[in-house]
């Protein structure tokens, strides 16, 4: 295949962003002006999900396509096995530049005394990224909002200059540089994983630029916040703030890529890993079923995907790996999970199951599906640190997202609702064992 049919492709990954923190998913505020043009230009998905509400399992099973208990990333601090094929791996292999820059949170294991928390992260577990490397492995540990580092391809360290975001976004247009004055006649495949707008752990708040709190301050809570407890109001303006620093690098990183012509041939991705509900469900931001912390953004542009408009079918993040394989024309191992999004969007795909199947932990041991309807979530009274899976779990969510959008009403113990509890237990537990878990035990609520 000639390489100006191969396009490029960029995957761009935020951390913690809900997905109505976006304009054009109806964000009253000039929050995301670069983004919203993006989504009006290629395709925007209305109904996108993670597989994983926290950090690390949901990278791992991007880098892997596989859902993150199956390959033993079932939880933060645990790093990608080798030996697996990954999305790097595979590029490099189809005949792509491969290129990584910001939080990779796959490389540190305190059970196996890998720490890489602070440390550069050794070669062998960057999941076959090769031809540029500018990343730590816990960008919450070795950086703030205004300062921080990050470990190039040769393990130095890179200081930041200015906010954060700014800086990751200026390792990605180094690259985009770089690329454009060689003589590799390769495409590439880019991975960008900025942190924000995901809350500073060690200062118990969320960091915006400077002058956030001000620009912000006139926000409309979310539905799902109102009137509840949680540490929204304080921090909302500085997490729209962040959300705004990431679409304004979107942009300068859209310029990059025009100036330097590659532009029209260039997929695009923005998405992220999971969303948050600031501390209103449990004791922290995600690790929940509720859409504030699975609903994310997602919108795709460039070759295959402008004009598309806005696709209303249910889509997981797992679908992604697949997705940008098949836009390469590289083959997908039969291990990687769920389904291409190319197809659909070509109006090629008429079989589409509208279900997204989770898996939660560190929280609980807990399993979900979202349909257009409903919501089912299950827990098991099990560790969620130590433990992936559990042979029973009782039931824990039930929600009729039609009534009862903001996810309020909890009718998990309703007898009115056994029949549809019954039907959609039935369904999670398909979902269970084509993730390859074992089928399990559903008992009532207790």
């Amino acid at each position: 295949m000639a390489n100006e049919k191969r396009p490029n492709i960029i995957f761009y990954f935020s951390d913690q962003q809900r997905w109505d923190t976006m304009g054009c998913y109806g964000q009253k505020l000039d929050v995301t002006p670069n983004l919203d043009r993006l989504a009006e230009e290629g395709c925007q998905f209305m109904n996108a999900y993670t597989c994983q509400p926290v950090c690390g399992p949901a990278r791992a099973c991007l880098q892997t396509g596989r859902y993150a208990e199956e390959i033993g990333c079932y939880r933060n601090d645990i790093e990608l096995p080798e030996g697996l094929p990954t999305l790097a791996e595979l590029f490099h292999e189809g005949g792509y530049a491969t290129a990584y820059v910001g939080k990779w949170h796959l490389a540190s294991n305190a059970d196996k005394n890998l720490h890489h928390e602070i440390t550069a992260v050794p070669k062998e577990l960057r999941g076959g990224y090769r031809d540029y490397w500018m990343a730590a492995d816990v960008l919450e540990f070795t950086s703030h909002g205004y300062n921080g580092f990050v470990f190039d391809g040769d393990n130095n360290r890179h200081d930041f200059i200015g906010y954060r975001a700014d800086a990751i976004n200026n390792y990605a247009i180094e690259f985009l540089h770089q690329y454009s004055e060689g003589n590799d006649d390769r495409p590439f495949f880019m991975f960008i994983s900025q942190i924000e707008p995901h809350h500073q752990n060690d200062h118990h708040r969320f960091e915006g630029p400077d002058g956030s709190k001000a620009k912000f301050a006139d926000f409309t809570p979310p539905g799902d916040l109102i009137g509840t407890e949680g540490n929204w109001r304080e921090n909302y303006p500085d997490y729209l703030g962040q959300c705004h620093a990431l679409d304004a690098n979107v942009g300068r990183l859209v310029d990059t890529l025009k100036d330097r012509g590659l532009w029209d041939n260039t997929i695009l991705i923005y998405t992220s890993d999971h969303g948050s509900h600031f501390c209103t469900r449990n004791g922290e931001y995600k690790r929940s079923c509720h859409d504030a912390s699975i609903h994310i953004p997602l919108i795709i542009t460039g070759p295959g995907f402008r004009g598309r408009g806005k696709e209303e079918h249910l889509v997981s993040l797992l679908d992604l790996p697949r997705t940008m394989l098949d836009c390469a024309g590289i083959e997908a191992p039969e291990s990687f999970r769920r389904h291409s999004l190319k197809p659909l969007v070509e109006g090629k795909c008429h079989d589409w199951e509208d279900v997204v199947f989770l898996q939660i932990s560190e929280s609980q041991v807990g399993r979900a599906i979202r349909t257009k309807d409903w919501k089912y979530a299950v827990r098991a009274e099990a560790d969620g640190w130590n433990d992936s899976r559990s042979d029973v779990y009782y039931e824990d969510y039930l929600y009729d997202l039609h009534a009862d959008p903001h996810e309020r009403n909890n009718l998990v113990a309703d007898p009115a609702y056994k029949a549809i509890r019954a039907d959609l237990a039935a369904l999670l537990i398909r979902k269970m064992a084509e993730a390859g878990e074992d089928a399990p035990t559903i008992l009532p609520a207790k």
